[in-house]
């Protein structure tokens, strides 16, 4: 079987599942894209200046690496745009992320760590990217934090990029997990 690129799985799952929307495929593609930039950013490395401690800490407590902080602003300003989300929640973020008011809202919520593992990447280990995309609840205009605690079987979609000597997207819609590598 040929590879198929990640693109036209989109449009043909569209065709064959009635909850794959115009939406989730545009959010899926986005999300890609942005990975896709991370993996450059992490390519570059101490040439790209991207290495060390960024000086602050995440919501968890951990020092933020400079990739930890330039991975999430990739992921919120691919997203934010595009009309498919109502907010964006981050581990590097202490609160939801809403989308701008001078932008059109989706009905999904994306839900990200934008670069896990971020303490390995000074001694060049793969590290990667993991989300999950919900919908957002009937009703909320500007989702909360209580908004993004959905039960697991809620998800709409989840994935997870990993970056190393190729890098891989593992996605599923529902229906089966299939990977792309870029």
């Amino acid at each position: 079987m040929p590879p198929v690129s990640l693109s036209r799985f989109l449009i043909e799952e569209q065709r064959e599942q009635a909850h794959i929307t115009a939406d989730l495929r545009l959010l899926i593609e986005v999300v890609a894209r942005a990975c896709k930039a991370i993996s450059i950013a992490i390519g570059k490395g101490a040439l790209g200046n991207v290495l060390g401690n960024a000086g602050s800490t995440n919501v968890q407590g951990e020092a933020q690496k400079k990739l930890d902080v330039l991975s999430n602003e990739i992921l919120l300003e691919a997203n934010e745009w595009g009309g498919h989300l109502a907010a964006l929640a981050s581990e590097e973020m202490d609160d939801p992320h809403l989308i701008p008011h001078r932008f059109p809202k989706g009905n999904y919520l994306l839900v990200f760590d934008p670069l896990d593992g971020s303490s390995n990447i000074d001694v060049n280990v793969s590290v990667g990217t993991i989300f999950s995309v919900l919908r957002c609840p009937d009703g909320v205009a500007e989702p909360g934090a209580a908004d993004f605690l959905q039960p697991g079987t809620r998800q709409v979609a989840a994935g997870y990029t990993v970056y190393g000597p190729s890098t891989l997207l593992v996605l599923t819609l529902g229906n089966g997990v299939h990977q792309f590598t870029l």
